[in-house]
C-alpha cells in the first residue's frame, strides 16, 4: 500500500495545479472582457458612438482573451 501513496500525492498535486490554473480562467475572461468593454465605452463616448463602442469593445475582447489564455495554457503545458 505504501507504493500507491507517492503516486496519489503526485496525482493530487497535478489536480490542484490544474484546478488552480483553470479556476482562474473564468475570472481572467470576465476581467479582460470587462476592461475591453470599458475601453470601448470610453471610445464610444469620445467618438459619439454611444453603446456601439461598448459592444465593439466586448466583441473585440473575446477573441483577444481566448488568444492570451491559449498562449498562457500552452506555456504551462496544459494543452
Amino acid at each position: 500500500m505504501s507504493g500507491q501513496q507517492p503516486n496519489q500525492e503526485s496525482g493530487l498535486r497535478q489536480a490542484i495545479k490544474a484546478f488552480s490554473i483553470l479556476g482562474g480562467v473564468g475570472i481572467y475572461l470576465v476581467v479582460f472582457v470587462g476592461i475591453c468593454g470599458y475601453l470601448g465605452a470610453l471610445a464610444g463616448d469620445y467618438l459619439g458612438l454611444g453603446n456601439a463602442g461598448r459592444i465593439i469593445g466586448i466583441i473585440a475582447g473575446f477573441p483577444a482573451a481566448f488568444y492570451t489564455l491559449y498562449r498562457q495554457l500552452k506555456h504551462n503545458e496544459l494543452i
